[in-house]
């Protein structure tokens, strides 16, 4: 490859470079595997990422082929790629072939698909292993010390892309979500003030109010205060429980039956 050190140079900042607001995780995802197999002169490459339970699901490939092989090794549970993302270990320079071996039906799988020989390389970083890469050969080929420290250090540098825009997600998931209870917090102060000064009470009674009807009526608190605020529920609404249960229990008459004017 001509200006190898400059190629990888500029793949390596690619790969960082997880911050711009258009990031997608696959566009990223597959803009892996052509690098890897770019660098590696492999026929293929796959990259397969963990869900949060933890199971191996594939994301991305560089090609249809390497995709269904992907699958294949998910669906019967064995593979590089798996062992590479049970163990956290590098697995390289791996041939394969018909028969016995360490991976039978991956194997024969793969030779059916044209291939000869697999690698695969974790992604990880200081100790969580998130997924794995795989690499696929036609022929024979092994992988030197350079080209796995230059493999591993382009999946650490994704590892930790991926993990960035993930924490960046669930930041804006927190934020989002305070903003909410904010929000919510304005509009029920709003409610509170309002109703006291309607019905004459402090804002201790407004409250107690409010959530009494919220929870009389299975409704959030939230909801009644807007309701009430947009004048789709009226302070005696909200009041006429609180009526009905301070209204006096009429005393029954000597003979049993209800006093009063009945």
């Amino acid at each position: 490859m001509k200006d190898r050190e400059e190629w990888l140079a500029a793949t390596l900042v690619g790969l960082a470079d997880t911050l711009v607001d258009e990031f997608d995780m696959v566009e990223f995802l597959s803009l892996l595997t052509q690098r890897c197999v770019e660098l590696f002169g492999a026929v293929e490459a796959g990259v397969m990422l963990a869900d949060p339970a933890g199971n191996l699901r594939f994301m991305a490939s560089s090609s249809e082929r390497a995709k269904v092989l992907e699958l294949f090794e998910l669906q019967n549970e064995e593979g590089p790629c798996l062992d590479c993302f049970r163990t956290g270990e590098q697995v390289v320079n791996q041939r394969l072939g018909n028969g016995p071996g360490r991976w039978p039906r991956f194997s024969a799988e793969a030779v059916e698909a044209g291939f000869v020989s697999a690698h695969a390389l974790p992604l990880r970083v200081r100790g969580q292993v998130i997924g794995a890469i795989n690499l696929f050969h036609a022929e024979a080929h092994d992988l030197d010390r350079t080209d796995i420290l230059l493999g591993q250090a382009m999946a650490d540098i994704a590892t930790i892309g991926i993990l960035q825009e993930r924490i960046i997600n669930q930041a804006e998931v927190l934020t989002g979500q305070l903003q909410r209870a904010l929000d919510s917090r304005i509009i029920l102060e709003q409610a509170k003030g309002v109703l006291a000064e309607r019905a004459g009470v402090d804002l201790d009674e407004a409250f107690a109010v409010l959530r009494r009807y919220a929870r009389d009526h299975n409704r959030r608190l939230t909801e009644v205060a807007a309701a009430f605020l947009a004048g789709d529920l009226a302070t005696a609404d909200l009041r006429a429980i609180d009526d009905q249960r301070a209204r006096p229990v009429a005393a029954p008459a000597p003979d049993g039956s209800p006093s009063g004017p009945w």
